[in-house]
């Protein structure tokens, strides 16, 4: 059947493959204003494209899209095949949205029931 198509036709049904695309990455590094895509993600680093990223080093907040995934420390180590290979100096912490506390909860407490609003006067 390929041989009744058009040339650009096969490259255009080629193309539209999803086994012939490249994944694209929605994980990017964020390091002050810089915000640069991260190419491969692993436990003890990361690798980011060579030329468009700056010297990466020290804190950095890592985002999968517009999650935000958490904060680490990391240190360019060297250059490999176009790619800046950064290793983590401390792992990636979870975002918190709340301060620590400063107490331990206390285990058999009674909790309020919230009931409706009250009349005053009656």
């Amino acid at each position: 059947m390929t041989d009744f198509l058009s040339r650009e036709l096969r490259e255009a049904l080629r193309g539209a493959d999803p086994s012939n695309r490249t994944r694209r990455t929605t994980l990017t590094v964020h390091a002050g204003r810089h915000v640069v895509p991260i190419r491969r993600l692993w436990q003890r680093g990361l690798a980011v494209d060579a030329d468009s990223a700056p010297h990466l080093r020290g804190l950095v907040d890592i985002y999968d899209g517009p999650t935000h995934l958490g904060q680490c420390l990391i240190v360019a180590v060297g250059e490999e095949g176009g790619e800046l290979i950064c290793e983590f100096k401390r792992a990636l912490s979870r975002p918190v949205d709340a301060p620590p506390r400063d107490f331990a909860p206390e285990e058999d407490v009674p909790q309020p029931i919230l009931t409706g609003p009250t009349r005053a006067g009656l």
